[in-house]
């Protein structure tokens, strides 16, 4: 990591009417690694109480606050989810990131956004929104929320900036709901990240958001890091029914 001096947009003079459309702001006081993405701490008192999706925040926060506006849930917000539900056109938490907030002040905490980083995205793409993922994170953390960093990557290219400004030695989170290492077909891609995550950020524990059943998570057990998994909204839908 080095040490920088604010973001240049932040710095300059801009003439009036001018408007930050690349949230810079969201960068002020920020520590920025080599590729130019910000530092995001790892802000936590304890373990997750209970971890529940951006969907499942919407709803408890209509629900809530027309009854109290003061009301407050101990639990983690994830973004463990399709992206067009926390980041499109009218639902955009890094395009409508103050709304974003008036809702996630309610909770204890989020694990940062989830923003794709598919195999068959552009370069461009996938490290733009890794610099998204910290950012965010970076941000609500100034705000007084708690952050756990959300660690995703790809092929062996992403390696390259995909663990970037995520603390060494602390605790990081993984979703397994999607794709990997569900398909067969990318469990070993899934795997081999896995093993270079470790490598490079050491964390003491990992949250799994979904099932941690994969045989690299009994690895990491072996290896002195705790695992504590998290049921997703899905497997608590299924298990109330049964």
């Amino acid at each position: 990591m080095c040490a920088r001096k604010m973001n240049t947009v932040l710095k300059a003079k801009t003439r009036v009417g001018c408007k930050d459309i690349w949230n810079a702001f969201m960068c002020k006081g920020a520590v920025f690694s080599n590729k130019d993405i910000p530092y995001c701490p790892t802000i936590l008192t304890t373990n997750p109480k209970r971890i529940i999706t951006w969907d499942e925040a919407k709803a408890i926060f209509k629900k809530e606050y027309a009854r109290n506006r003061e009301f407050k849930i101990d639990a983690f917000v994830c973004f463990y989810i399709d992206d067009y539900k926390f980041d499109g056109v009218k639902s955009s938490i890094w395009l409508f990131p103050e709304k974003a907030l008036q809702m996630l002040k309610h909770f204890t905490g989020i694990i940062t956004p989830d923003f794709s980083t598919y195999q068959d995205f552009p370069y461009p793409i996938k490290s733009y929104n890794t610099y998204r993922m910290r950012t965010f994170g970076y941000w609500i953390g100034c705000q007084g929320l708690e952050v756990i960093n959300n660690c995703r990557w790809g092929t062996e290219e992403t390696y390259d900036y995909c663990f970037d400004s995520i603390p060494q030695n602390s605790v990081i989170a993984i979703g397994t709901v999607g794709g990997s290492p569900r398909k067969l077909l990318d469990r070993e891609r899934f795997e081999q990240g896995f093993f270079e995550m470790i490598r490079r950020l050491h964390p003491h524990t990992i949250i799994v958001y979904g099932s941690a059943k994969y045989s690299c998570f009994g690895k990491a057990k072996d290896m002195g890091i705790k695992v504590i998994e998290y049921p997703s909204h899905t497997a608590r839908y299924w298990e109330k029914r049964t």
